[in-house]
């Protein structure tokens, strides 16, 4: 891995810590190119998600930028002599394979730029909360290429086709207000909140049952791409199993005798 020429010596750009026993939080910090995605930051950010994902006590994941920024996007000085052949041999969507696999809720916390790729970090992630102010686009059109990590996609998923349209074609980013009108973010918070509402949105989640969390994430993402009836059918089967565990006993029983249900994830 080459190290980075603009990082500050001695200080690693991708940090990763335990808020508490079941939170995590994955920080890009590389001050000097806005956080910007190049190689050694993306091998980085999925190493960190994969090994808190093998970590059964971890249930949520947050992942932001440090200081004013999410990810101004990639980095374009390491794109400009890339080929489609270095883009394969150098794996460069790994990052973004490991945070659509992961089986663990990740939240982005936005604020500043989340461009370019680092819109497609964050649309990887179940949830996303963004600055008021935030700016998030797809801007890879001025340069000569289009989104590659899901952008194009995600979006059309996401937002529908005429506004995922207006934002590739153009490259306009839109704010976090906008961005929450249009259903491309889960909530705008004023800015500089963003870090804060995503760590408390992950302890609520975290406290919940870890079995139905997993159900509901796996039966959203298998249904959004397949028929509606199909979809049906995988809800109401993995609502059926969940019947066969403690945790469903155990919250209905602590909701009839009005006490705060202690979930085990069995």
């Amino acid at each position: 891995m080459t190290p980075d020429p603009h990082q500050q010596s001695g200080t690693p750009p991708v940090r990763c810590e335990r808020l508490d026993a079941a939170v995590a939080l994955v920080t890009i910090d590389r001050p000097a190119r806005r956080n910007a995605l190049n190689l050694q930051v993306k091998e980085l950010v999925a190493d960190a998600v994969e090994m808190l994902s093998a970590d059964p006590a971890v249930r949520v994941i947050i992942v932001t930028g440090a200081g004013k920024y999410f990810v101004a996007g990639t980095d374009i000085a390491e794109m400009t002599d890339m080929t489609t052949t270095s883009h394969t041999l150098q794996a460069t969507d790994r990052v973004f394979n490991v945070l659509r696999r992961c089986d663990k809720v990740l939240i982005a916390a936005v604020e500043g730029y989340a461009l370019g790729g680092g819109c497609e970090l964050a649309l990887c992630c179940d949830l996303i909360v963004a600055g008021e102010s935030a700016r998030l686009g797809q801007p890879e059109i001025r340069v000569g290429v289009m989104p590659g990590a899901g952008g194009t996609q995600r979006l059309l998923r996401t937002i529908g086709r005429y506004q995922t349209m207006k934002l590739v074609l153009t490259g306009e980013p839109v704010s976090g207000r906008e961005a929450f009108s249009m259903g491309m973010v889960s909530e705008a918070v004023a800015d500089g909140q963003a870090l804060a509402r995503a760590r408390a949105l992950a302890q609520t989640i975290a406290a919940m049952p870890p079995l139905a969390v997993r159900a509901i994430r796996e039966v959203m993402q298998q249904g959004q791409d397949v028929a509606l009836e199909t979809a049906l059918a995988l809800e109401r089967r993995a609502f059926q199993m969940l019947f066969d565990t403690q945790d469903q006993k155990e919250g209905m029983q602590a909701f009839l005798e009005k006490r705060t249900p202690a979930f085990k994830g069995c």
